[in-house]
């Protein structure tokens, strides 16, 4: 026979809203557990053990509640049957009580009772049904959390540092997810002497003096809290912890995988057809390819203690808006040439620079590096093109190459093919990738024709 656990739940608070099959199950079972003596009704079973070491001992929240379904499947093989009280009820936020109930080495029994919710549910006067609130974890808010517009009523905001973690969750993103004068109301310790129901302004939930019976109901969200993206992080953070190949990688190791994701980036861009509206989809998921590897580098800088992907928004937030003061300030850019010119004096005066051609990178490959420095150059003002290695035309460079066929008159080619073809809005890399695709399939072609003909 199976040992046997019963489950009873010790309420909201006040030891008078213990129900009647609670308080029968403490007289009647004598081996006795209870999860933390942190809860008003837990005097009513002084010889009951406690786990509050475990929660002192623990690395993390994670680690508590399988150490403690441990510590019970195996009291419970000892004794036969044991009681275990948790605060509120059994059912409720209660994870010791999930794990219980998935493990096949016992037997469980759940006695119901009161929840803070009966309490949260008279004190807001409102029915949870109808309005449709959703219940959260405060310690998991960012990801309970995303993608919903209220009501939420987020539990367990044990601590200051959980309100200022669901402070931050309501105002990482560009637009907040509440309105500047918007309140929510603190619901603690409900059914006590010194309960607190209040409405407060939501800028400042983290100066609330919070313990393990506070919650806070939102009514309303004005943007819902960030989804897919939050999600996306945390898989990056759990595969970085539990997948083996994931724990070996460095930002060096990942080098040739951001090149790789790039460049079948560009190839799904080739074969899109706006007009027919077909390749859309490959180029989602290789952006989503891509994504990983920004969530990765920004994973593995995090666990060092150097940024968060929130960081790497937030910066690069911050630099567009500045580096745009003709659409958020009151410069004005008469076409996109001056856009250029205003972004490149902007980001020369923000990186301390001398030139605006300090920070391009040497390694890109040579044909953009001659796009980039050309473009910088078309952006200066003040500067004579005369001046510049530039040959005035095509043709002359022609008849240069004609004439000696070396590395510096070759150079000197390539480089006035792409000053031409910036000269003329043309992007050199795809025309030159076009006509390479144009000759891989002449050349497939007249292969397989061949072959066809022996």
């Amino acid at each position: 026979m199976k040992p046997r656990v019963v489950i009873v739940g010790l309420g909201p608070g006040d030891v008078e809203l213990l129900t009647v099959g609670t308080r029968d199950a403490i007289n009647a079972i004598p081996t006795q557990f209870v999860r933390t003596r942190r809860h008003p009704a837990a005097v009513v079973m002084e010889a009951a053990t406690s786990f509050d070491d475990v929660y002192e001992s623990a690395s993390s929240i994670d680690d508590v509640y399988p150490a403690i379904v441990e510590r019970l499947i195996s009291a419970a093989t000892e004794s036969g049957e044991i009681l275990y009280a948790v605060p509120g009820s059994p059912i409720v936020a209660e994870h010791t009580v999930e794990l219980l109930l998935a493990d096949d080495r016992c037997e469980v029994e759940i006695i119901p009772a009161l929840s803070f919710l009966d309490l949260t549910w008279a004190r807001l006067r409102i029915d949870p049904v109808s309005v449709g609130v959703r219940i959260i974890d405060g310690h998991r808010f960012a990801v309970e959390a995303a993608g919903e517009r209220g009501p939420l009523l987020v539990a367990q905001c044990d601590s200051s540092d959980v309100l200022s973690d669901v402070k931050l969750a309501l105002d990482a993103g560009i637009d907040s997810c509440l309105e500047p004068d918007a309140t929510v109301t603190v619901l603690q310790r409900l059914g006590l002497p010194d309960e607190v129901v209040e409405e407060i302004p939501w800028p400042d939930l983290d100066r609330i003096a919070a313990d393990h019976l506070t919650s806070i109901y939102i009514p309303e969200l004005a943007a819902p809290v960030a989804q897919e993206l939050v999600r996306f992080a945390e898989l990056v953070a759990v595969l970085r912890a539990e997948c083996p190949w994931d724990r070996e990688q460095t930002h060096d190791s990942l080098r040739r995988h951001l090149l790789e994701e790039s460049y079948e980036v560009l190839e799904a861009i080739d074969h899109l057809d706006v007009d027919a509206g077909t390749g859309y989809e490959h180029l989602e998921e290789e952006l989503g390819d891509l994504l990983f590897q920004v969530l990765f580098h920004s994973q593995l800088a995090s666990e060092e203690g150097q940024f968060t992907i929130a960081d790497v928004a937030l910066n690069v937030h911050d630099k567009l808006r500045s580096r745009h003061p003709h659409v958020f300030g009151d410069v004005e850019a008469e076409d996109s040439e001056a856009v250029v010119r205003n972004w490149e004096q902007i980001k020369k005066d923000e990186k301390g620079r001398e030139s605006v051609f300090d920070g391009v990178p040497d390694a890109i490959p040579a044909l953009l590096y001659a796009l980039k420095i050309q473009k910088k150059a078309g952006a200066l003002t003040g500067v004579d093109p005369s001046a510049l290695p530039v040959s005035a035309s095509i043709e002359s460079t022609l008849r240069d190459f004609g004439a000696t066929t070396d590395d510096q008159t070759t150079g000197a080619l390539l480089f006035a093919i792409v000053d031409e073809a910036r000269r003329a809005g043309i992007d050199p890399e795809t025309a030159l990738r076009a006509a390479a695709v144009n000759y891989r399939d002449a050349a497939r072609s007249a292969e397989l024709g061949g072959r066809a003909g022996l």
